[in-house]
């Protein structure tokens, strides 16, 4: 007589019940009537999928993300303080690469441009309001992706979805506006303003209501948001590397990685080290 403990049948279908657990979801919405209203018609359209958590701004839906490790993100594409695409690069970056990253689906207004680029990428995405006709194929959509990326890899499945951020950052804004290229930034620091030439910035940071512009030998502070720089700057000579940090190319002196595989960058100029996001390390593969 084989001991309860000991039954092959029992011991296998133990194993297989983690793929067999009901999925859960992470809401991210900054008006609670729409999350609440999501919430409900998830419940009638997916009936086994269990609401994790929900987050009214992005800062938070990282955290509950991180938290409680979901099998799909509904992310509201503009929310306040940091939107959804912001929100969804910052958890690739930090998302542990042996865990399966989350399906991720973007809630938005109607955007001409956003909606072209979800389709164009294939990332899922609603429309408030959320109509249940929609929502019914999003689902469908959703189980069949689950299904399909139980034959993937972890990591594979994370560079899946830095491949699809990367391109939705750049396709989902309208098209650029004609700009004359910066050559020089201005700084103020009590009454004087500072001229600096392009070719002496090593990086610029973003940090809180202001960017950090460092030089070889001192630091700047201007308002002008990172967001409206890059589309200014020659992306031959400078790279964005973290959505916080844009540096010039050709004062980086070397990229190594660390025990964890995390990329730091090693300036000519500057004594610290650079941090680069995953969503930005495939600029530093060799050739």
């Amino acid at each position: 007589m084989i001991a309860p403990g000991n039954d092959p049948a029992l011991q296998a279908e133990t194993t297989r019940l983690p793929s067999m657990a009901a999925p859960s979801a992470v809401i991210a919405e900054d008006e609670p009537l729409l999350a609440e209203g999501l919430r409900q018609a998830l419940a009638k359209a997916w009936p086994e999928l269990r609401i994790a958590a929900m987050a009214g701004d992005g800062v938070s839906a990282v955290r509950e993300a991180l938290a409680h490790r979901p099998d799909v993100l509904f992310f509201d594409i503009r929310m306040p303080g940091q939107d959804g695409l912001d929100a969804a690069a910052e958890l690739a970056d930090a998302w542990p690469q042996s865990q399966p990253f989350p399906v991720l689906v973007f809630v938005t207004a109607y955007d001409q441009y956003a909606v072209a680029a979800f389709e164009a990428q294939a990332v899922d995405y609603l429309l408030k309001p959320v109509q249940a006709d929609r929502l019914a194929r999003t689902v469908e959509r959703l189980r069949r992706e689950l299904d399909r990326r139980r034959n993937l890899d972890a990591p594979e499945r994370l560079e899946q979805t830095l491949r699809q951020l990367r391109r939705l950052m750049s396709d989902s804004s309208p098209p650029p506006q004609t700009f004359t290229p910066l050559r020089m930034l201005t700084a103020s620091q009590g009454v004087a303003t500072h001229i600096i030439p392009l070719e002496e910035v090593v990086y610029l940071e973003a940090a809180d209501k202001y960017v950090r512009v460092l030089t070889a030998e001192r630091e700047y502070l201007i308002r002008t948001p990172l967001k409206e720089l890059l589309p200014r700057l020659d992306p031959e000579a400078f790279w964005q590397v973290h959505r916080a940090v844009i540096v010039r190319a050709d004062a980086i002196a070397q990229a190594q990685r660390d025990e964890q595989g995390r990329l730091w960058l090693r300036l000519r100029e500057r004594p610290e080290r650079l941090g680069v996001s995953r969503l930005y390390a495939h600029r530093f593969r060799p050739m």
